[in-house]
This record gives C-alpha cells, structure tokens and sequence, in this order.
C-alpha cells in the first residue's frame, strides 16, 4: 500500500491533466451536460487566466500565465505544443441562468476565488439562516459539478479508448490550433 506522500507524488499528474482535458472539452464545444448526463443545462468557459507549466529536462520548470479579460490563448496552445500541462485555470460555468466564477489549481483540485450567484441581501436577522443556506447551495452546486466532471475524466482516463481514442483527438485538437 503506498504512502500519502508516494501516492501523491505518483499520481499529482492527474490534477494537471484533468485542467487540460477541460479546456479540450471548451475549446471542442462538449456539452458539460450530456457528459456528465446533468439535468440541467451547464456550460463552461475559460475565464480571464490560464496557467500552465512545462517541465524542462534538467529539472527546471517553465511558466506560462495568461491573464486579462481580453487575453488571447495562442501562447497557451504553443505551450501545449512544447508538453505544457495546464497547472492552473479561470473557469465561468453556467448551471441554468445562474452564473459561477472560480478557479481551480490543477496540484490539488482546490477551487479558489469562488464567485455565486447574487443572493438578495437582507438586514432582516430572520432571513440571514435562510441567505446563509441558499450560499450553501450555490457552493456545493459548482462543487458537484466539478466533482461529477472530474469523475468522469478518471472514467475516460482508465478505459482501454484512453490510448486509441481519447488521447489522440486531444493531440490532433492541440496541432490544429
């Protein structure tokens, strides 16, 4: 049985990987709600700042970040081409007509800088419990969505098409842009 520490540091690749198959799915216009067979309609876009991070072979690291609202991914997807990996990325999802922003760090799968949907603020000591809950659904909702996503990717990830299929449309999606 691995360690926390072994098995961390043999499989901390797949935070990584996960980002970039994200961004695969964006980019190839995916519907998040048919892959992950959702309910309701959910949709995601790149944010205002990507990450990514190339590993060089004398240990060094390379880091590409793009930031700005207006900012253009062509050198993002030239680093993809050099075997970056996305380490970092801004998401906006949509679930239905409410809007979420975060971004997920691909290490750890921690979701930061989460932004709900607005609540209708209330100085009323009555309604706070019931603002506090409705907070608490709009978090656990992105969390779910992301787990569900994540999931899947793992579901992809460990099946025989991984190799045949899976990976090869990812390639030929990154020599095309």
């Amino acid at each position: 049985m691995l360690d926390i520490a072994s098995a961390y540091n043999k499989y901390k690749f797949l935070g990584n990987d996960f980002l970039t198959w994200i961004w695969f799915l964006i980019e190839k216009n995916q519907s998040i709600s048919d892959l992950i067979n959702a309910s309701e309609t959910i949709t995601l876009e790149i944010g205002n700042s990507i990450v990514l991070e190339n590993k060089l072979g004398d240990k060094s690291k390379e880091n590409i970040s793009i930031k700005g609202d207006q900012a253009g991914l062509e050198e993002g997807t030239t680093a993809l081409r050099k075997g970056a990996h996305v380490t970092q990325i801004n998401l906006l999802c949509k679930i239905n007509e409410d809007e979420y922003k975060f971004t997920i760090k691909g290490e750890s799968l921690n979701i930061t800088g989460l932004k709900t949907p607005k609540t209708n603020l209330s100085k009323n000591e009555d309604e706070m419990e019931g603002l506090v809950l409705e907070k608490s659904f709009f978090c656990f909702k992105i969390f779910e969505v992301i787990d569900t996503l994540f999931l899947k990717y793992l579901e992809k990830r460990t099946s025989d098409e991984w190799n045949t299929k899976e990976l090869q449309d990812i390639r030929n999606w990154i020599e095309s842009v």
